[in-house]
C-alpha cells in the first residue's frame, strides 16, 4: 500500500512539474530514481502513462486520466496528515512559500528570524519567482504578492499594509535633465523599466490624476533605456544617474533619506492596499504554516482593505 501511494505521489509529481529532473528535485530524490519508479507503476497498471521525449514528458489518455482521479486522493491524504500533524506539541517540517518578485522586502529579517526562533523544528524554503500561478500545483504551501492578483477563494493575510509607487532619479541625474512634472514627461526621459520574466511584457508606470472622486487612474509606457528582471539592480542604476525609476516607497526610503535618490511625481503616486500571504481555502494548513500565519498576525496590524485599484484581490 506504501509503494503504491508512494508511485502515485510521484507520477503526479512528474506531471505537475513537467519532468523527471524537476520533480526528482522536488521530492528530494534523482531523476533515475523517479523513472523507475514510474515505469514499475506503468509495468503494473499495464498501460502506458506518459509519453517521453529528449526535452519533455507529457500524460497519455490513460495518464490523463489518473491525474484527474489520483490528484484529489492524495490531496486527501495530505490534509488528513496535516491534520494528524496538529496533535504533536510543536509544528514541524518544511513550509514552503513562493513569493513574488519585489514582495521579498517586506519579509524581512526580523519577522523571519522570530518565526524560525519560535519554531525550531520549521525547515523555511522561500522562493522568488512571478512564474508560479498555482501554488498547490507547484508543490507550495502558500504565496505572497499582491492582492489584487490573488484569487477569491483564497485566504488572505496581511503583510506590508498599504504601499506606495513612487518615482525617483540621483541628483547627478538631475543635473542633466529637468525634473518632470506631470507623468507625461517622462517620454522626454531615460528610465529604468521591470518585467517578471524575459518573455513578458513591460511594466506600465500606473499614475493617479488628483481630482475628485479620487482622482482619475492612467498608466505611461515610459521609454526605456534598461530593460530588467532584476529590481535590485533597478535601484543601483538609478542611484548611478542612469535614470529614473519607479520603486517602493519602501524600498527607496532609506536613499532618500540619504540625498542619493529624489522623489518626482509625488502628487500623483497615491498608496493602495500591499502584500498578502495567501493560501487555499479548501487545503488543509498545515501546523507550519498556521504558525507562520499566526506569527505574520502577531507581528503586523491588520489594516482595513480597500476596494479600487490594484485591490480586488485583497482579502483576510
Amino acid at each position: 500500500m506504501a509503494d503504491d501511494l508512494n508511485a502515485m505521489a510521484v507520477f503526479v509529481a512528474v506531471i505537475e512539474a513537467g519532468g523527471f529532473r524537476a520533480a526528482g528535485t522536488r521530492l528530494g530524490v534523482t531523476a533515475s530514481a523517479v523513472s523507475q519508479t514510474l515505469r514499475r507503476l506503468e509495468e503494473q497498471l499495464g498501460v502506458v502513462l506518459l509519453r517521453r521525449t529528449t526535452r519533455s514528458v507529457h500524460p497519455t489518455e490513460a495518464g490523463e486520466r489518473l491525474y484527474a482521479s489520483v490528484r484529489p486522493a492524495l490531496e486527501e491524504v495530505r490534509a488528513a496528515i496535516a491534520s494528524v500533524g496538529e496533535l504533536s506539541e510543536q509544528p514541524r517540517g518544511t513550509l514552503r512559500i513562493v513569493v513574488s518578485v519585489g514582495a521579498e522586502s517586506f519579509l524581512d529579517d526580523q519577522l523571519l528570524s522570530g518565526f524560525l526562533a519560535a519554531n525550531p523544528l520549521v525547515r523555511l524554503e522561500l522562493a522568488v519567482s512571478d512564474g508560479i500561478p498555482d501554488i498547490v500545483a507547484s508543490g507550495y504551501d502558500a504565496g505572497l504578492r499582491l492582492g489584487e492578483v490573488i484569487d477569491r477563494d483564497m485566504v488572505a493575510v496581511p503583510v506590508s499594509g498599504d504601499v506606495r509607487l513612487v518615482v525617483v532619479g540621483a541628483p547627478s541625474y538631475f543635473d542633466r535633465h529637468p525634473k518632470p512634472t506631470h507623468p507625461r514627461d517622462l517620454v522626454q526621459h531615460a528610465c529604468i523599466n521591470w518585467h517578471p520574466t524575459p518573455d513578458a511584457p513591460s511594466y506600465r508606470w500606473e499614475f493617479t490624476e488628483p481630482g475628485a472622486h479620487g482622482g482619475h487612474e492612467f498608466t505611461v509606457a515610459v521609454p526605456e533605456r534598461v530593460l530588467t528582471t532584476d529590481p535590485v539592480l533597478i535601484t543601483r542604476l538609478a542611484r548611478a544617474g542612469v535614470g529614473l525609476a519607479m520603486l517602493y516607497e519602501s524600498q527607496a526610503r532609506e536613499a532618500m533619506a540619504r540625498g542619493e535618490l529624489v522623489p518626482v511625481l509625488e502628487e500623483f503616486s497615491t498608496s493602495f492596499p500591499g502584500f498578502y500571504l495567501y493560501y487555499p481555502q479548501r487545503r488543509q494548513a498545515t501546523p507550519a504554516l498556521k504558525a507562520f500565519v499566526e506569527h505574520l498576525r502577531g507581528a503586523r496590524q491588520p489594516r482595513a482593505v480597500k476596494r479600487g485599484r490594484r485591490a480586488n484581490g485583497g482579502r483576510d
